[in-house]
């Protein structure tokens, strides 16, 4: 599921983004996430914030830190979460929808295995509703290409679009045509600036941005015994899906493991400058237990680094499932756990929730997957709840498998 790939290169490339895991067009206080600075593209803070002892001053650092607690993450607008759970037809919708000759399309910012399972899941749907897919495409988080990737479908009149938006900025224009042409806009992860759900589009569908960083403190825990020291390494960009995570990790270890003592904190905003974000961290800390890290992607260097300087007790939790670190985590190596949100769940959702606005029902503006936690125990099964394939054949050489 690497989204948060392409977010970063077009933030690299100056471009204000919203894209990954995990985001959504302005956060509770208004700000924009995504957007970041060129002095926030070339520096990442590699100096570590450190404080004695555990407490409150770690609720602060994050950014998105005053986004609504509770048990799941507000959406773009201030709108409650609803569990994919609840989303549903009946046959005798499936049957009205099969009627209507419909027809789809596809156009996503990028391209990965979060990807591809999120296209799985929407055609295993419309394949139930007699859809016909006319376009699938990917973006390269290129906002120009993606706004041309309409203009494209839009000549096929497909009746439903799901997209995952490159940028909430152009795409408020760049979607004008699809909304003036009355088709049916599912997003993935994020809006775009100035449109509502049930009026531009029908609803966002995404990852439960709480619950994972609930469940990456609760790894995290077991991982190190319920007790130690631990540093964090955060995406320190406006950035709605990452913020929610990684302050929700932070509030959980603070609030419910007071054995675990937060010792260190930094931020980055290139996921390939996290080696030396580690680095300065265990240099200043050699006695680190466990390290988080916003996602899978950046956590590759950390585990590069602790490899190369012998920390082979320190353990790493992160978010996303595929890469190096689940060979690592099938090694038995520092990668203990991962978090993922459920792709293949996300497109089966959007795809319903298209024809229910189709049908004249009522949509969810805001709606969230579940989530899998996944360790060595269980890797192939929580490849197939969030993905709905096995891991890749070196790991399940690996694990015996």
């Amino acid at each position: 599921m690497k989204r948060l790939i392409g977010v970063l290169m077009a933030v690299l490339l100056g471009i204000g983004v919203v894209g990954c895991g995990s985001g959504s067009q302005t956060a509770e206080n208004g700000e924009t996430p995504g957007t970041v600075t060129e002095e926030a593209n070339t520096n990442t803070n590699t100096e570590t914030a450190e404080v004695e002892g555990n407490g409150d001053q770690w609720l602060t650092v994050i950014p998105g830190y005053g986004n609504e607690a509770g048990e799941y993450a507000k959406g773009p607008n201030g709108e409650d979460a609803v569990p994919t759970t609840e989303i549903s037809l009946t046959e005798e919708q499936y049957a009205q929808i099969r009627e209507k000759g419909l027809k789809a399309a596809m156009i996503w910012a990028g391209a990965s295995e979060w990807y591809n399972a999120m296209t799985d899941g929407a055609k295993a749907e419309f394949e139930k509703m007699g859809i016909e897919i006319v376009a699938t495409s990917d973006a390269q988080f290129d906002p120009s290409k993606q706004a041309t990737d309409i203009e494209t479908s839009m000549a096929l009149k497909p009746d439903i679009i799901l997209s995952l938006p490159v940028d909430p900025v152009s795409g408020t224009r760049a979607f004008s045509p699809a909304v003036d042409a009355g088709a049916k806009i599912v997003f993935a992860d994020n809006g775009v600036n100035d449109y509502k759900a049930g009026e531009q589009y029908v609803s966002i569908v995404t990852g439960d941005q709480y619950g994972m960083g609930r469940a990456a403190a609760k790894l995290m825990a077991e991982s190190i015994g319920g007790k130690g020291k631990i540093g964090i390494i955060y995406y320190d960009v406006d950035y709605l899906v990452t913020n929610n995570r990684d302050n929700e990790f932070v509030r959980t270890i603070v609030n419910d493991y007071p054995d675990i003592e937060i010792v260190a904190m930094s931020g980055f905003s290139a996921e390939n400058a996290t080696g030396e974000v580690a680095s300065a961290m265990m240099t200043q800390n050699p006695d680190l237990n466990g390290i988080y890290v916003s996602w899978d992607v950046a956590a590759e260097p950390v585990v590069s680094e602790l490899r190369a300087g012998g920390y082979k007790d320190c353990k790493v939790v992160t978010m996303d499932l595929g890469g190096n670190n689940d060979l690592d985590m099938a090694q038995g190596g520092n990668v203990y756990g991962k978090v993922a949100d459920m792709p293949f769940q996300i497109g089966e959702t959007m795809a319903k929730l298209a024809a229910l606005s189709i049908l004249g029902e009522d949509a969810p503006a805001y709606v969230v997957s579940e989530t899998v936690s996944m360790t060595r125990d269980n890797m192939v099964e929580a490849w197939n709840q969030s993905l709905n394939k096995d891991p890749d054949s070196s790991v399940l050489e690996i694990l015996g498998k």
